[in-house]
C-alpha cells in the first residue's frame, strides 16, 4: 500500500539537529537524540554520512537552524553528495521549503522518518490505516505549488481523479482529494474501532484477565510477547518492529489463563499527533487489567526511556493502571546493577526474554498482580436459578460445592466486577 522512499537504494543521509540550552531538561543532550535518529534512518533503509550540531537559543523561524548554517550544510552536500538532510526535530513546511531551497536536495525531519518506518511495517488494515492517514495529515500542510504524487499516498491514488471544477488548479485538485481520503480514513478507522470495543466486550464478559505490553521501542516487547505466548508476532533489533496489537492466550502451567497483547512502542520526542494517530491500538492498554512496562536494562537511557513510556501512558489516560515493571536483558547487566534496580523499583522483575531466563518468576508476579483483581465469595444459589451456577463455573473459579435442600452453597474465585454480578443477580 505504501511505496518505501527508500526500496530502491539506500539513500545517503546527513543529520542536523540543535543544540538548545534547555535540551538537557528532559535527559537527553543532542548528541544522544541525533543518536537515536540516526538509528531511525538506519531502521528506514538510509545510510548516514555525516551529522552537525547547530547551537542556538531557540530554533530559527524560517529556517530551524539559520540561513548561515543552511548554506554551510550546502557546501558539505556538495562534497558529500548526501540525498538528503534529516532534522532531529518537527520542521514547519516553511521551514521545510527554505531549507530545499538553499541546500538544494531532499529534507526531512524525525517525523517524516518515523512515518517512513510506520509505512513499512504496517501489515494490518487498521495498521495501514492509521499510517495513511498520519501521512495525509503530516503532508496537507506541506503542498508546495509543484503539488503532489497522490500515487505514493496508497489509497488515496484511487479517489476520484476527473472531478475537477472549471479553472480548478492542480493544487486544488490534490489538497481536496486529501482531505477527501482523510475523511473516508477517518470513517473507515471508526469502524474498526468499534469493532475493537466489541471484542473487548466479549473478552470482559469471558473473564479472562488482560494484559498488555509496553514500553519504549526496541525494549524487547514483541520477544517477550513470543517468549510467554509462544506466538508469530515478529521480533527484531529495529525500532518499531510491530506496529499491530497482537492478542494471543497465555495458559501457564501454575495458574490463571490470561491474554497478552502487543502494543506499538514509544519513542523520545514521539509527536503528538503521531500517538493520536495511533490511539485506536493504544486503548488497548487503557482498558487491560495490567500492565507490563518492558524497559531495556541495559540502555544508558533507561530512566529517560522509562519516563517517556510513562508520559505517553499518561497522556493516553492510562497512567494510573496498574504496573508491573519487567527489566529486559538481564543478561547483559552487572548483578549489583541489577540488584540495585529491582530493590528500588517496586513492583518490578528481571528477565531475558531473548534466552528466556527467569520467566517463570515473572509468571509467578503476573499471577500475583491478578491476584489482587479477583474476589472469593460464598452465595447460595436456589435450585429455582441453578443457571447462576453454570454462570459461576464458565466464568470462575469455583472452590467448594455442596447441595443442600435449598439450593446449592458454592465458593467461587472472581474477577471482582464479576463477583459484584453474581451477588447482585442472586439478590434480584
Amino acid at each position: 500500500m505504501h511505496e518505501n522512499q527508500y526500496a530502491h537504494q539506500a539513500q545517503r543521509a546527513f543529520l542536523i539537529g540543535l543544540e538548545l540550552p534547555l535540551r538537557e531538561s528532559d535527559g537527553w543532550t543532542a548528541d544522544e537524540s541525533m543518536d537515536e535518529l540516526e538509528r531511525l534512518v538506519d531502521t528506514a533503509g538510509g545510510v548516514v554520512v555525516g551529522r552537525e550540531r547547530q547551537p542556538r537559543s531557540k530554533p530559527d523561524v524560517a529556517t530551524y537552524v539559520g540561513s548561515g548554517k543552511a548554506r554551510e550544510i550546502e557546501e558539505i552536500r556538495r562534497h558529500e553528495e548526501f540525498d538528503m538532510a534529516v532534522f532531529d526535530g518537527e520542521l514547519t513546511p516553511t521551514q521545510q521549503r527554505n531549507l530545499e531551497e538553499i541546500i538544494g536536495c531532499q529534507v526531512l525531519d524525525r517525523t517524516a522518518i518515523i512515518l517512513d518506518i510506520f509505512a513499512q511495517r504496517a501489515r494490518s488494515r487498521e495498521a495501514m490505516a492509521q499510517v495513511e492517514l498520519a501521512q495525509l495529515n503530516y503532508r496537507l500542510p506541506r503542498l508546495t505549488g509543484k503539488g503532489v504524487e497522490l500515487s505514493r499516498l496508497g489509497g488515496g491514488a484511487r479517489g476520484a481523479i476527473g472531478i475537477r471544477g472549471p479553472g480548478e488548479t492542480k493544487l486544488e485538485v490534490d489538497r481536496r482529494r486529501i482531505r477527501e481520503r482523510i475523511s473516508a480514513l477517518r470513517e473507515e478507522l471508526e469502524e474498526i474501532r468499534a469493532h475493537r470495543i466489541r471484542l473487548r466486550s466479549d473478552r470482559a464478559a469471558g473473564a479472562v484477565p488482560v494484559i498488555a505490553l509496553t514500553g519504549y521501542t526496541n525494549a524487547g516487547k514483541s520477544t517477550l510477547h513470543r517468549a510467554l505466548a509462544g506466538s508469530d508476532v515478529l521480533a527484531e533489533d529495529r525500532l518499531f518492529a510491530t506496529l499491530d496489537a497482537t492478542t494471543r492466550r497465555v495458559e501457564p502451567a501454575d495458574g490463571e489463563p490470561y491474554l497478552l497483547v502487543d502494543t506499538v512502542g514509544f519513542i523520545h520526542n514521539l509527536p503528538t499527533f503521531l500517538v493520536a494517530a495511533f490511539r485506536s491500538t493504544l486503548e488497548e492498554v487503557n482498558e487491560a487489567d495490567l500492565l507490563l512496562h518492558v524497559v531495556d536494562a541495559s540502555h544508558p537511557k533507561r530512566a529517560e526511556q522509562m519516563q517517556t513510556v510513562v508520559d505517553v501512558l499518561t497522556e493516553l489516560g492510562a497512567g494510573s493502571r496498574p504496573t508491573l515493571v519487567v527489566y529486559n536483558k538481564m543478561d547483559q547487566v552487572d548483578p549489583g546493577d541489577l540488584d540495585h534496580l529491582l530493590r528500588h523499583t517496586p513492583d518490578s522483575v528481571a528477565v531475558a526474554a531473548a534466552l528466556g531466563q527467569n520467566l517463570d518468576a515473572l509468571q509467578q508476579a503476573i499471577q500475583n498482580a491478578l491476584q489482587n483483581r479477583r474476589e472469593t465469595v460464598e452465595v447460595m444459589i436456589p435450585y429455582t436459578r441453578s443457571s447462576w451456577l453454570a454462570w459461576a463455573h464458565e466464568r470462575g473459579r469455583v472452590l467448594r460445592e455442596e447441595h443442600q435442600e435449598t439450593g446449592t452453597l458454592i465458593k467461587v474465585e472472581l474477577e471482582r466486577g464479576l463477583a459484584g454480578r453474581l451477588k447482585a443477580g442472586l439478590e434480584r
